[in-house]
């Protein structure tokens, strides 16, 4: 294992222990919850959107293994502050990263921490823990109240 894989997989332990934006957002605007069926990661993300659709603040609560956590807790540290075609381009971005697809190395460098999840490919079913809750935001900000589906995770598309 390299040097940059320990760091990694130290930063994912890390967010999976101790996740960020873990708790209720009582003044959410938008949520949705997303459950994967393959391996029983159940989350619920709550944001909170101002008047020009930018997030403002965002929470999520639930259970899961430790790859859906820290990645929750890391894209939730990256998109509070953008609008919601910002994370539709990060969310893109972060998808073609942990699907083994090889984005642009400005690309890549906008994921910050998140690029710790560039591994993850090598493991399919561990792709559909990365992307439970993107998926949810995802849905919140199309006013979706449900972000889960075996299709919806096979598929490569948003």
């Amino acid at each position: 294992m390299s040097v940059t894989d320990e760091i990694y997989q130290d930063l994912i332990l890390h967010h999976s222990r101790r996740p960020r934006h873990y708790g209720p957002l009582p003044d959410a605007t938008h949520a949705a919850a997303g459950d994967n069926p393959l391996c029983g990661d159940r989350y619920e993300v709550r944001l909170r959107l101002d008047e020009k659709s930018i997030i403002r603040d965002a929470a999520f609560e639930g259970s899961g293994c430790a790859i859906s956590k820290a990645s929750a807790s890391l894209m939730l540290d990256t998109v509070i502050g953008l609008s919601r075609d910002e994370f539709e381009e990060l969310f893109r971005t972060f998808h073609a990263l942990v699907s083994g697809e090889t984005p642009s190395p400005e690309a890549v460098a906008q994921l910050g921490k998140l690029a710790a999840l560039s591994g993850i490919w090598k493991y399919p079913a561990r792709v559909k823990c990365a992307i439970l809750c993107w998926h949810a935001v995802h849905s919140a900000l199309a006013g979706q109240a449900h972000a889960s589906s075996e299709e919806e995770f096979a598929s490569n598309s948003l």
